[in-house]
């Protein structure tokens, strides 16, 4: 039990020297790692993934999302950095941002968008995760919430591994889940932002995230998935939009 308290005041004394505000969010931030500590294991998923997986060798693509991410890029003011883009051949729909400024698309994702706009959308939306630094964010409550559920697992005796197994289910679906639900509103929203920024058209955002609902062939419940159900962003983003009066 004493094991527990001190994991319990440690995270809290942690929580508390950790805390910062994001004017671009409108809310504190628990912060324990930056970007820049980040920034050699991005760099070292990324050469990994260019040496796994298959590219594009369309030029004319790649080209393409060069441009449109320049653009967003520059509305999201992250100029301060080299950014890289690749083309990934795979049927699933997919792109992805690491903090040091390299973005993954799909060839699947590029054949479903149906205009430069769309994809604007959806680089927009990985920037946003960029500005909004969710990565070190969701780092940093990752590592909190495995020192308390350490703590727990090593107060409980024998029954410690069962405790970690229950704390740790208990721990994702009631903590990290949720923050990464928020995190993806959070990023779709900043996402509008820099597209609208940028002289692309807001509304196609909706589109977009109607086109994914319609090719989704299944669903994980909300309250047990990463990520938010496609009618909840449309409908975050069908409000958002609307008052800002695009």
């Amino acid at each position: 039990m004493k094991r527990v308290i001190l994991a319990g005041l440690l995270t809290a004394g942690a929580a508390l020297s950790a805390c910062a505000y994001n004017d671009t969010l409108g809310r504190n931030q628990f912060l324990i790692v930056d970007d820049g500590a980040l920034t050699q294991q991005a760099d070292a998923a990324w050469a990994e993934t260019l040496r796994t997986q298959r590219q594009s060798t369309d030029a004319a693509a790649l080209n393409r999302i060069r441009n449109v991410g320049g653009k967003i890029v520059t509305a999201a003011g992250l100029t301060d950095r080299r950014w890289e883009y690749a083309l990934f051949v795979s049927d699933a729909p997919n792109a992805f941002v690491l903090p040091s400024g390299k973005i993954g698309v799909t060839t699947s994702l590029l054949a479903l968008v149906r205009n430069d706009d769309q994809l604007a959308a959806v680089l927009g939306h990985e920037v946003g995760h960029v500005v909004a630094r969710h990565a070190a964010e969701r780092y940093s409550t990752s590592t909190a919430t495995g020192l308390v559920l350490s703590g727990v697992q090593g107060a409980a005796g024998d029954y410690g591994q069962a405790a970690g197994a229950i704390g740790g289910l208990g721990a994702q679906l009631g903590v990290l889940l949720p923050f990464s639900r928020r995190d993806e509103l959070e990023a779709d929203r900043l996402g509008v932002d820099y597209m609208q920024r940028a002289g692309y058209r807001p509304a196609e955002s909706i589109a977009l995230w109607r086109l994914m609902q319609q090719q989704r062939q299944g669903s994980t419940p909300e309250f047990a998935s990463t990520h938010p159900s496609d009618t909840t962003r449309i409908t975050a983003l069908e409000q958002y939009i609307a008052s800002r009066g695009w």
